[in-house]
């Protein structure tokens, strides 16, 4: 299948400010782009890029002061199937997981691993390791919070999220994702696209999506999204990390005002 992804974004900064950007597909997706994810900028301005310690494509920038617009339009292509389940697969024990995996058993910055461990402990140590035990945390965690945009607070972390029951996408994979830690399951955070492709119109605005990733015992990550609770078609994956921190699609070094913020996913007709 063919989907349009873009974006358009606008600041008004009262003076030059330097920009950290995660506005490019991940790597792995960039062999399915149909045409450039270029980052275009109003005024024209020129950006480095660089690759950071999760892989992740970043690009620096000095946007000028006043107005400043960032925006692409382009297509990925995509297999069309849901995300993949397999429950069958079971978990790694903590000595047999590869280097690589131990930095996402670790607290972060969202991810509160010393307060949830208790909880986890007590709600999921009963339920044998593996897919089984992800799916009864992702259950968890979508009746626990409460979906809506108002909601949303840039400082939230995952016990807050817990604690308050309220939130957006990026605090139930917040949630999901650290009481997975808890039980030595490795989970990292990821942010994307991802339309409401082949469902029923969802009212309100579009926008990039967080979801999280595990490592089961088939040494490989699997994608799970405690918001929508069900396989979904379509996710192009832009960035992981920890957590939030290291996804964002902005940083700002400076005083800046969000201006405006648009979101395109939208499948198209095969050619």
């Amino acid at each position: 299948m063919r989907i349009r992804t873009g974006y358009e974004i606008v600041y008004e900064l009262p003076a030059p400010t330097p920009m950290l950007l995660m506005l490019n597909v991940h790597p792995t997706r960039i062999a399915d782009l149909e045409t450039p994810d270029l980052i275009h900028t109003n005024p024209l301005t020129p950006l480095t890029q660089y690759r950071d310690i999760y892989g992740n494509l970043c690009s620096r920038i000095l946007a000028p002061a006043g107005r400043f617009v960032m925006n692409a339009d382009f297509i990925v292509r995509d297999d069309g199937l849901p995300d993949p389940v397999a429950p069958h697969l079971g978990q790694l024990p903590v000595a047999d997981l590869p280097d690589e995996a131990l930095l996402f058993l670790l607290g972060s910055r969202y991810c509160e691993t010393d307060q949830l461990s208790n909880l986890a402990w007590s709600l999921f140590g009963s339920i044998p390791p593996g897919w089984g035990r992800v799916q009864a945390i992702v259950d968890y965690a979508h009746q626990r919070i409460k979906f809506g945009y108002e909601h949303a607070r840039p400082t939230k972390t995952a016990y807050e999220a817990h604690e308050e029951g309220l939130g957006v996408c990026r605090d139930y994979a917040h949630l999901a994702l650290t009481l997975c830690r808890c039980m030595n399951i490795p989970a990292r955070y990821c942010m994307g696209f991802l339309g409401d492709i082949r469902l029923p119109p969802v009212p309100g605005p579009m926008d990039f999506s967080g979801w999280f990733e595990v490592y089961l015992d088939d040494h490989q990550w699997h994608s799970f999204d405690a918001r929508h609770n069900t396989p979904r078609i379509g996710r192009i994956l832009m960035a992981h990390g920890r957590d939030a921190t290291d996804t964002a699609i902005t940083t700002t070094f400076g005083p800046n005002f969000l201006a405006g913020f648009t979101v395109i996913t939208k499948e198209l007709p095969d050619l």
